[in-house]
């Protein structure tokens, strides 16, 4: 393809090879942007995988946490003069009255998902809207 030189005047080219060079230039810079969203998604994406590893970790440690919690629960009961069973019995019976408490508002969230009811709406009416456009039966991609 033709490229404009530092010397050479725009006017002196023709049509075509205007045309060329514009297609040219457009293609490069779209290679360009690909390039540049390709480098920039890498970067995101090693951050978001790093970030998704130390949530991991914080995660673990944070059940490390509650099960030793759990356990000074237990043995603070039993120095209060409870048996050592029923102790460790009580704070397994914390735990799934938690579990149960939470499970219900859980299931209660979920039962108030409407699952994108207007966006099905509007999908549902954009083929008549395309097909239509105001009060008129012509096509509106025919005009």
């Amino acid at each position: 393809m033709s490229e404009a030189t530092p010397g050479e005047h725009v006017e002196d080219k023709s049509l075509g090879e205007l045309v060329a060079l514009a297609s040219s230039n457009v293609s490069d810079l779209v290679r360009a942007e690909m390039e540049l969203a390709k480098m920039e998604l890498k970067s995101d994406a090693k951050k978001g995988a790093i970030s998704g590893a130390m949530f991991t970790i914080a995660a673990l440690i944070a059940g490390i946490i509650v099960i030793l919690l759990s356990i000074s629960l237990a043995f603070g009961l039993i120095a209060l003069g409870i048996w050592p069973w029923a102790a460790f019995l009580i704070v397994a019976g914390v735990y799934l009255l938690l579990a149960l408490v939470l499970g219900f508002i859980g299931q209660r969230l979920i039962r108030k998902i409407e699952g994108a009811k207007r966006t099905r709406k509007t999908l549902k009416d954009t083929p008549g809207a395309l097909r239509r456009r105001g009060g008129s039966d012509k096509p509106a991609l025919t005009d």
